[in-house]
């Protein structure tokens, strides 16, 4: 997975996130937050840390980048890779319902956080498995 120009540890390339959502009135929403260097709308995603399962580095991410508490609801509903770190990294996305919005986290300085739509969020996500992603969450949560 990784090159040899790269000095990052081979478990940096597994990474994990969350698909945060909530229930509103009619409507199924889920919560995107900015990348920190381009500012693209995006999910929580981190490395998985060695102490933790893919779901629990998951959640964390949730709270450092968005300052979300919930639950993981079912399995893994998808996959994607991407290239950083001279290398590929693998990502596994797991659907969170939140429960709680904190008014401060880790980078609240950092990156912007907006609920959006299901259908809106799939316009604005650049990513085009996160799209598809979104697309079938449905089938992964229940209204």
């Amino acid at each position: 997975m990784k090159s040899k120009e790269t000095s990052k540890p081979e478990w940096y390339y597994n990474q994990s996130a969350v698909i945060p959502f909530r229930f509103s009135i009619n409507n199924l929403e889920v919560l995107l937050i900015t990348s920190l260097k381009r500012k693209q709308w995006i999910i929580p995603k981190g490395i998985i840390e060695n102490e933790l399962s893919a779901q629990e580095s998951a959640s964390k991410e949730a709270y450092e980048e968005a300052g979300l508490s919930g639950k993981i609801v079912g399995d893994v509903i998808g996959e994607y890779t991407y290239e950083k770190w001279g290398g590929k990294c693998r990502v596994r996305v797991f659907a969170f319902k939140v429960d709680r919005v904190h008014d401060t986290w880790p980078e609240v300085e950092s990156r912007e956080r907006k609920w959006f739509t299901i259908d809106k969020a799939i316009d604005v996500i650049g990513n085009k498995e996160v799209k598809d992603m979104l697309k079938s969450l449905k089938k992964f949560v229940k209204f």
